[in-house]
């Protein structure tokens, strides 16, 4: 048995694996279940060294594993610039207690060294936009 199945079918796991895949890219850091991380490391150090390799032929296996672009331009240029000198172990998991309302055994799985600023990707185009919509909102209020 090579993989654990997650009590899903094969194209779920694959989704679901590819989505995370893609979240840990873009945050550094996501929260989830124990299994779900367990089942995701293997995967993420993979991805890394992957993209260790600078040829063509990488890149295109990347693109395609992730299905993103920008995930696998930002494994590319700057998560295998960050561990060119790491053998593996690229992420670890903290266990983070049991979840409210399934009593699910949480964690959080992380990239080892990470930028603790990626977190906080979305927050800023969030801010933006409330500031545009409440300048919108001045000039109709004077006009």
């Amino acid at each position: 048995m090579a993989n654990k199945k997650l009590n899903r079918t094969s194209e779920h796991r694959k989704a679901l694996l590819k989505n995370m895949l893609n979240s840990l890219i873009k945050y550094e850091q996501i929260k989830t279940t124990l299994p779900k991380a367990k089942f995701l490391k293997p995967k993420a150090d993979k991805i890394i060294t992957l993209g260790k390799k600078d040829t063509l032929q990488t890149t295109k296996l990347l693109v395609s594993q992730l299905q993103d672009p920008k995930s696998a331009n930002k494994v590319k240029k700057t998560l295998s610039k960050r561990y060119e000198k790491r053998n593996g172990g690229y992420t670890r998991i903290i266990k983070a207690g049991f979840r409210y309302g399934d009593n699910a055994p949480m964690a959080i799985i992380e990239f080892v060294d990470r930028d603790i600023e990626a977190r906080k990707v979305d927050k800023k185009k969030k801010e933006t936009q409330s500031k545009v919509e409440k300048k919108d909102e001045k000039k109709i209020a004077t006009a």
